[in-house]
């Protein structure tokens, strides 16, 4: 679980509703109809942008926001630089035992690939074109995510003006401005926080997410044709460190 997501959840809406339960108490910001005007439009606006198979398979997609887990470019280097000197020193074959004990499916792929004599130009082929459906795939979940922060402030000024409307018909009771006024705003506040405080940040951790996997994918790329070429460990190794910062470098050094 990703403990950064998790922080970011406690310390954002605890100290929200902390100052909402300041002065008076939460029962003053719970509406229902708010919640159902917010909530509706936000979803049904989605549901009209994208087609239900891509809206089914953000539940899949949504799930990398709190249990990713991705490669560290470390360990992929250190795994590389072993598989290289198998290599060299027992041949390309030797290594379908090391595929069996990689985790990560695209890794292991490659180095099947490899394995099973694929060219190097037809190899770089598959693995780039998987690259790019898996790139594919997560800039919709983020797009879908960040589209839905887009929808919610928009509901909530729906709601707002359906409580100013409610307001001004009322005005010949004094007495019911005051509340029906709390009401047109609340709707505006649910969301302004949804999109806040839950779709416009879990977008960008997905995005965060895509490009820290597609390095690490890249770099399995480069690692396996230099391993496919004979390249000198030592020569893969120094290769491989271009994509990762001085700093780290450094620390495996």
């Amino acid at each position: 679980m990703d403990i950064s997501t998790i922080l970011g959840i406690v310390i954002g809406f605890g100290l929200v509703l902390t100052a909402m339960a300041g002065g008076g108490g939460l029962a003053w910001f719970i509406n229902m109809p708010s919640a159902m005007i917010v909530l509706g439009g936000t979803v049904g606006a989605t549901l009209i942008n994208y087609p239900m198979s891509d809206i089914i398979g953000l539940v899949k997609v949504a799930k990398n926001v709190f249990f990713g887990k991705e490669m560290k470019t470390e360990n992929v280097i250190e795994m590389l630089v072993d598989i290289s000197k198998t290599s060299r020193r027992d041949g390309i074959l030797a290594l379908e035992e090391k595929a069996e004990d990689i985790k990560d499916p695209f890794f292991a792929k490659g180095i099947m690939l490899m394995v099973d004599g694929i060219e190097p130009a037809a190899l770089s082929r598959i693995l780039t074109t998987e690259i790019d459906f898996i790139s594919e795939r997560h800039r919709l979940g983020a797009e879908i995510f960040t589209t839905m922060g887009n929808f919610a402030p928009a509901m909530g000024m729906v709601g707002t003006l359906i409580g100013l409307i409610k307001m001004l018909v009322q005005m010949d009771d004094p007495s019911s401005i005051g509340p029906a006024m709390a009401v047109a705003l609340i709707t505006t506040f649910y969301g302004v926080i949804l999109a806040n405080l839950i779709f416009l940040p879990a977008a960008g951790k997905l995005k965060n997410r895509s490009s820290s996997e597609l390095l690490v994918k890249q770099l399995v790329l480069s690692g396996i044709l230099s391993v496919q070429a004979g390249d000198n460990p030592r020569l893969l190794e120094e290769k491989l460190h271009s994509f990762i910062s001085p700093g780290k470098r450094k620390a495996m050094n």
